[in-house]
């Protein structure tokens, strides 16, 4: 079988552990080339990694002939033009979350890869991890019964650094789209849509309580799934401490887990409780990586895909709005 030589454009902390030695450990892939912006970083990375070849300019990586396909893990407001220089390069596109700053942008880019016949693949690696994998079959199997309704929350404490009014990129929402909501929340929509299908109605409220930063600090929504049931989920950056918790609540039990941690998958039922222990890897894109690749190859299917994302895009706007 033929290897998908990757390139990344933004080689920061996501892919120290994270994304980065998924592409060296995936079957049938390797990393040979990376850039940042700033050489000297882009050469500590590539020598730490063993990545032969490294660049302080994106179009330089794209168009290298080794490079096969590209991963973008830049802050969001660069992702529509560094995914319109991939696929105008004729090469396939894995752009991290979220997709876009906007759903107009998210819209775009899937546009311009369809137009360039290159597909765009979007790191909502949850789906292909193996403990929502667990969650689906539990779900399939009809342990709950019919879905009624879903309740999620995510609670985090506020860094001191935020509080100082330190910024970094995921509080700006000229860069991030909004605040921690950007960034945390497409994970946790996206696995929703995935587990139970298409969200086809959301509306939210939006608060800056402690005025530390410009962006949102809690996100409050209600949603409705095409499949006949609702939803709730808050979002609270500035909690005393920290829970992510999500239920999905049937006509016959409840399910109860993490989307973050590998806390054990909790099921409740009339006949007593189970729980089912099921970790993360190491390095957590690894598993949609190899479905990436395996699909580039002609062997598999990627259930993350640009279209798929576009839905989590506008789910977030909706409630945004």
């Amino acid at each position: 079988m033929k290897t998908i030589r990757w390139g990344i454009i933004g080689c920061g902390n996501v892919t120290e552990i994270k994304s980065g030695p998924g592409f060296q450990k995936a079957a049938h892939s390797e990393l040979v080339a990376v850039m940042r912006r700033n050489d000297a970083l882009a050469k500590d990375y590539a020598l730490r990694h063993k990545v032969p070849h490294w660049f302080d300019n994106a179009e330089a990586l794209i168009h290298h002939p080794q490079v096969d396909a590209v991963y973008i893990a830049t802050p969001p407001d660069s992702h529509l033009a560094y995914v319109r220089a991939v696929a105008q390069a004729g090469k396939p596109v894995y752009v991290e979350k979220p997709m876009a700053l906007n759903y107009a942008q998210a819209t775009e880019m899937v546009e311009i890869c369809k137009n360039n016949n290159v597909p765009l693949f979007v790191a909502h690696y949850r789906r292909a991890l193996p403990r929502f994998i667990k969650i689906n079959e539990l779900l399939r199997q009809g342990r709950i019964g019919a879905v009624r309704f879903v309740n999620m929350m995510y609670h985090k404490q506020a860094l001191e650094d935020d509080l100082r009014g330190k910024m970094h990129w995921r509080l700006d929402p000229a860069k991030a789209g909004c605040g921690y909501f950007c960034d945390l929340a497409p994970h946790m929509i996206d696995i929703l849509q995935f587990l139970l299908g298409e969200i086809d109605q959301a509306q939210g409220f939006t608060f800056n309580q402690t005025g530390a930063y410009p962006a949102e600090d809690m996100v409050a929504a209600s949603f409705s799934f095409a499949g006949g049931f609702p939803g709730t989920g808050l979002w609270n950056f500035n909690s005393f401490k920290h829970n992510d918790r999500t239920e999905i609540v049937g006509e016959l039990g409840k399910l109860t887990f993490s989307i973050f941690g590998d806390q054990p998958i909790i099921l409740e039922t009339n006949q007593g409780t189970e729980s089912f222990a099921v970790t993360n890897p190491t390095h957590i894109q690894q598993p949609l990586i190899q479905t990436i690749v395996n699909q580039l190859l002609g062997s598999g299917t990627c259930p993350s895909t640009g279209k798929d994302a576009l839905s989590t895009s506008w789910v977030m706007e909706e409630i945004l709005d």
